[in-house]
């Protein structure tokens, strides 16, 4: 992110201006600044998503037959000991309900959605949370039936970190 495109300003950079924050006033605006916000102490506040970042075993995919749809899921992986974040994309406007393959059985925090309504968004999900209770899918030992926005990424962490 570089100079201004945190709250999506609308031109380019000018070293002879300053940046254009009025356009906070606009909610679209302040959601998208709200949103990297979050993005930010989500990165800050899981290992998994930054302790691995050069090593492969950081990352592994949970269902990578789903291109198809438009729906991609993954996880990231820390180092011993550190939960894993599930990450789900729904790259289409049509909401789905989603089986979702999770290492882990028991509850999961829906970390970051970035269909929330203080980001601009419409306010559907999951009501906080899943539980990771169903069978076995896409390799992954549980699953959880979701609720996945349009056109938007959800980040799932255990709420049980052991």
């Amino acid at each position: 992110l570089f100079m201004g495109c945190e709250f999506g300003q609308g031109h380019e950079w000018n070293h002879d201006a300053q940046l254009d924050w009025g356009v906070l006033n606009i909610p679209g605006h302040a959601g998208l600044q709200r949103l990297v916000r979050d993005l930010n102490t989500l990165y800050r506040a899981h290992p998994a998503l930054h302790a691995r970042d050069a090593d492969p075993g950081g990352f592994a995919w949970i269902d990578r037959e789903a291109r198809a749809e438009s729906v991609f899921s993954w996880l990231r992986l820390g180092h011993d000991g550190q939960p894993p974040v599930a990450v789900v994309a729904n790259f289409t406007p049509i909401e789905r309900r989603w089986r979702l393959g999770l290492p882990r059985a028991g509850r999961w925090r829906e970390a970051l959605n970035t269909d929330a309504g203080l980001y601009g968004g419409g306010n559907r999900g999951n009501m906080g949370a899943v539980t990771a209770a169903g069978p076995a899918h896409a390799g992954q030992p549980h699953s959880a039936e979701i609720t996945l926005p349009p056109l938007s990424t959800l980040f799932l962490t255990p709420e049980d970190p052991a």
